[in-house]
């Protein structure tokens, strides 16, 4: 059974407009509602999402054409050949799990 919450976002789901990082890596989204939000990744930061241990790298975090949080692996590789170049989040997971800036 699908969970109340999140049956009721995705009845309209939600557009990630802007995001930028802050101190403990935390991401600052905005979303097409208006809302703004932080995502924590600090206990993420393991199997794959390890390489954004690197604060450098951590702050190259984009929105895919997909409209997911995303950072290219290596910059110098183009992520729309070499498929495994690239690191997202969900933006629905994102939205669901981070909490508002109040």
């Amino acid at each position: 059974m699908i969970e109340p919450n999140i049956k009721k976002y995705f009845e309209n789901p939600r557009k990630l407009i802007d995001i930028t990082t802050g101190d403990g890596y935390k991401l600052f989204l905005t979303f097409d509602n208006g809302e703004k939000k932080v995502y924590d990744m600090h206990d993420q930061l393991q199997g794959v999402f390890e390489v954004l241990e690197d604060k450098n790298k951590f702050n190259t975090v984009f929105i895919d054409e997909f409209g997911n949080a995303a950072w290219d692996i290596d910059e110098n590789v183009d992520s729309a050949v070499c498929w495994n170049n690239r690191i997202d989040i969900c933006k629905d997971a994102l939205y669901l799990d981070s909490r508002i800036i109040e």
